[in-house]
Order: structure tokens, then sequence, then C-alpha cells
């Protein structure tokens, strides 16, 4: 598995994080059971093969990060997103963002560039062009604002 796929099945655990307010543990001990992640790649082949160690535990550090600096993620998209209320966001692109976002304060492995790369060919597997020229704008200006 890959980093790229990695990022993928958190933005996917960020969305269920959003749509069933279970928590990041609940979440992550739900998906990675064995029999549940199976049935996972019967419906997206980005669940064919189970993460590595370190994979697991980029995963599991990214969603406890990002779910414990909500309001701070938030704040920035409600900052960011100018003319937008962060609930207009769709539950996908605010996950895509709030992935970026966190990678790019606190993932000291992940360039800034290749934090926003990844989160533009996230959005564009997903969602439409307006979309992504939406997340690229925000993301754009929050780099250049915040980055370290």
């Amino acid at each position: 598995m890959t980093r790229t796929n990695a990022r993928e099945i958190v933005v996917h655990l960020l969305y269920d994080l959003h749509c069933t307010g279970e928590s990041a543990q609940e979440a992550l001990v739900t998906r990675f059971a064995q029999d549940y992640y199976e049935t996972l790649a019967e419906e997206n082949d980005v669940y064919t093969g189970r993460p590595n160690q370190k994979q697991l535990a980029y995963i599991q550090d990214t969603v406890r990060g990002i779910a414990a600096r909500q309001e701070e993620l938030d704040g920035y998209l409600a900052k960011y997103a100018i003319g937008w209320r962060v609930d207009r966001i769709s539950r996908l692109a605010r996950a895509i963002l709030q992935l970026a976002m966190y990678e790019i304060l606190y993932v000291d492995d992940v360039p800034t560039s290749a934090a926003i790369n990844e989160a533009l060919e996230l959005t564009r597997k997903y969602e439409d062009e307006d979309v992504v020229s939406f997340v690229n704008g925000i993301l754009g200006t929050f780099a250049r604002e915040v980055a370290p």
C-alpha cells in the first residue's frame, strides 16, 4: 500500500466520522477489524491490500490527530473558504481539506506541495472540477499564509 492509498483511507474514515458521529478510535477499530476490512475491498480497490505497520501508523495517527484538532482545522476552513460556511462544504471535500491542512501543519515528512497535490488528486477522483478549483484555492492561500 502506498501513502496515496493510506491518504484515501484517511479521507474515507474522516468522511465516516462526519456522518456517524463515531470517535476516531471507534472508527479505526471497526474499519480495521479483519472481517469488515475485507468487505470494503468489494466496494473500493484501495482496500484490496491491508496497510503495513508504517502505513497503519500513519492512518491511525492522522485520523486521531485530525479528530483532536477538529476545531482548529475548521477554523482555518472558515477563514479561507471565503463566502462559504464550513457546514456547506461537502463532507468529502471537508475531509480532504482537513487532511491536507493537517499534513502541512503537523506531518514533518510531507512537503506542502505534496500535501496539496495529493489533496487535488483525491478531490479529482471523487468530485467535479469546480470542487477541485475550490480546494486548490483554499489550500493555496492556506499554504502561503500558514505553512511553516
